[in-house]
């Protein structure tokens, strides 16, 4: 019998770790109730869903994307990023952009990643109210938008209003997420034509200027800006679930002390143990297909569940111990396939730099409630605020 994870029920909402354990070891694919949702499969062990996300029997289209409402017209032509493109189309968007966002690019980035992380740390000690501050609004969220408007090269003077339309994206659908839209798309825009009139050193314009003869358009990099405000909620929610993490194991975050070179591998542990996305962008089936016995209709939606796939005991010995030395098989947080996630490299040195820096500058920091209220999202695993002593 197919298990099912109904999305609306409190219980998954506030650990869903245990219930898709439970579904992964009845059958590799579950079904998730949603309402107003006919089907929809979640695969649930680690081997068939990194084949399916692999499998060109399934398809990612602008139908996996919800949009919501309150969007103005003149907007959805940004909207539609590379993630929502398949086939060809994506394959030449990719070939595109993949050396700006290299392994080796992001490196490069480091100084200046280091630099605004730092600022926020300086700042942070003034947020504190008797002792404590909330390392969400302070930390986690500013410092992702910061960091895309440093890459996009929007000016000091715009960066913090900026930084308002990344929390009314942080917090999804509603008033003030509409509204950030059409500032955001506007300053792309601004930002694409200061580096088409005058080179900058970042990403839009070494995307401006490279020499290729089938370039992106001016929307192609308007709406890249728009992907990487969407995908900059990931180093977010990330950075604030590794520092509970780290805070609630004690002896793994000792070792990263004694060890700072062990921090690239604490990373990539912290994207399998406690990686805010909980499953990956839908694919819809182009042809029947059978997952363990299970058919998957022609149309029908599918995702791969990375909460249950990235703790399958097939795959990882003891999955339930977080171990920041752990070897073994890469891990799906940033999904895998040609939709593997564009900025995957800057995340991951981002994230590397933000903790590595606050556990540096703050050698007591400590949890100051041992009840972290989480944020009821059946797509996301988030911390609602991170109540913090320095």
């Amino acid at each position: 019998m197919t298990p099912e994870i109904d999305l609306t029920d409190l219980s998954v909402l506030t650990d869903p770790f245990s219930a898709y354990d439970r579904a992964r070891e009845v059958s590799a694919v579950a079904r998730l109730v949603i309402p107003g949702f006919g089907p929809f499969w979640a695969v649930t062990r680690y081997a068939e869903a990194r084949a399916m996300l692999g499998d060109p029997r399934f398809e990612v289209n602008s139908g996996s994307f919800l949009r919501p409402p309150g969007i103005p017209e003149h907007c959805l032509a940004y909207l539609e990023t590379m993630a929502e493109k398949d086939g060809p189309e994506h394959r030449r968007l990719r070939r595109l952009v993949a050396p700006a966002f290299a392994p080796k690019r992001a490196e490069q980035l480091r100084p200046r990643l280091a630099a605004i992380t730092g600022k926020l740390l300086d700042e942070l000690s003034g947020h504190a109210e008797d002792g404590v501050v909330d390392l969400v609004p302070h930390f986690a969220r500013p410092l992702p938008i910061d960091v895309i408007c440093e890459l996009v090269g929007i000016p000091h003077a715009d960066r913090p209003r900026w930084r308002e339309h990344g929390a009314a994206v942080a917090g999804g659908v509603g008033p003030d997420f509409a509204a950030a839209i059409p500032a955001i798309i506007e300053g792309a825009k601004e930002a694409v034509a200061r580096s088409r009139a005058e080179p900058g050193d970042d990403l839009i314009g070494d995307l401006v200027h490279a020499q290729d003869d089938d370039r992106l358009t001016d929307t192609e990099l308007v709406t890249l800006v728009w992907h990487l405000v969407l995908g900059g909620q990931t180093p977010v929610n990330l950075i604030a679930n590794a520092v509970e993490a780290l805070l609630r194991h004690p002896d793994q975050l000792a070792l990263l002390r004694a060890d700072p070179g062990s921090w690239p591998g604490a990373v990539e542990e912290l994207m399998r143990w406690c990686s805010p996305q909980l499953l990956t962008t839908p694919r819809f089936a182009r042809e029947d297909v059978e997952i363990d016995g299970q058919v998957i209709r022609k149309g029908e939606r599918v995702t791969a569940a990375m909460v249950a796939a990235d703790r399958d005991p097939r795959a990882f010995t003891d999955p339930d111990r977080f171990d920041i030395a752990r070897s073994g098989p890469a891990q799906l947080g940033f999904s895998h396939g040609p939709h593997f996630c564009l900025g995957a490299s800057i995340a991951r040195v981002q994230t590397e730099v933000a903790l590595s820096e606050l556990f540096t500058r703050f050698p007591d920091l400590a949890l100051a409630t041992d009840d972290v209220p989480r944020a009821p999202d059946g797509g996301t695993w988030r911390p609602a605020a991170l109540p913090l002593t320095l």
